[in-house]
């Protein structure tokens, strides 16, 4: 048996991240404000936590899965946060997308409480966490890391260790996420004109993904947005956001990414449309009927 690790969101991405750690032995206490994603983990073996500190309690490590900063500060630092649980020593994997600002807050945060930071994002979606192959973009001290090696293999065979300072995670996600937009609008698009040009659409990408347009998350989306299935894995809220972010760091850089501004455009005119809880393959839908 490893470790126990708490963790606290377990919807598509941290559930998919807690049945993987159950798979490979960890104990796992899971926390959600939706209790039947709870329930779906216990019925794997997990244990259940009413609230971020009871997951975080005699944790061997905790990992924040939620969707933005705001919930990031208040799982670790609200009333019922897991900062106040953990031992001294241990380490927050801080997993979700945010401003590289707030990831060196909360790092900054959690030092103060003796606490190790792992600003550790991840990409590839649910199917991927599940079976280990997600990518992590880990930036962290040499002792976080090394002391939560284990946990980190285990979560992932694909650990790209970006750097000792929490933040800089951040920075490679959202230039990663900034042009998985870009690739995916550009796929809605090309997809949309095959099938205004005539040729069948399927059979159009089954051409893109063995040549020069090959993109996975093009592949990935188009093949679910062509058999009509918007049922969300990533909602275009989360694009929608990573875009913006993106696109504010861009600025502070004093860099203008033209293509990720009109990425970031389809995504704003899907949630105008009333997409936004729908998944991010309903672009197609926005590029059909411009």
């Amino acid at each position: 048996m490893n470790g126990t690790v708490g963790i606290v969101g377990v919807g598509n991405m941290g559930g998919a991240m807690a049945a993987r750690l159950l798979a490979c032995g960890w104990r796992v206490r899971a926390c959600d404000l939706v209790p039947a994603k709870v329930q779906a983990l216990v019925a794997q073996g997990a244990e259940a936590s009413a609230m971020p500190a009871d997951a975080a309690r005699g944790a061997d490590a905790l990992v924040v899965c939620v969707v933005d900063a705001a919930q990031a500060q208040d799982v670790l630092f609200g009333p019922q946060g897991a900062a106040a649980t953990l031992a001294a020593g241990r380490a927050v994997l801080l997993c979700p997308t945010i401003a590289p600002d707030d990831t060196e807050q909360l790092a900054a945060q959690l030092a103060v409480r003796g606490l190790e930071a792992i600003d550790a994002p991840m990409s590839g979606g649910p199917a991927r966490a599940r079976d280990g192959t997600m990518s992590l973009m880990v930036a962290c001290t040499d002792a976080a890391h090394a002391a939560n090696r284990a946990l980190l293999d285990a979560l992932s065979t694909k650990v790209f260790r970006v750097g000792a300072h929490p933040g800089d995670g951040a920075r490679t996600k959202l230039v990663n996420n900034l042009l998985a937009a870009v690739n995916l609008a550009g796929a809605a698009e090309a997809i949309a004109l095959a099938e205004r040009l005539g040729p069948d659409a399927a059979r159009t990408l089954d051409v893109i993904e063995q040549s020069s347009g090959q993109s996975w998350i093009g592949s990935d989306r188009m093949r679910r947005a062509l058999a009509g299935d918007y049922a969300p894995r990533a909602h275009v809220t989360l694009l929608h956001k990573d875009t913006r972010l993106a696109l504010e760091a861009a600025r502070a850089a004093g860099f203008s990414p033209a293509l990720g501004r009109l990425a970031h455009e389809a995504f704003v005119r899907a949630v105008a449309a009333g997409r936004a809880d729908l998944d991010d393959a309903v672009l197609l839908e926005g590029m059909r009927h411009p």
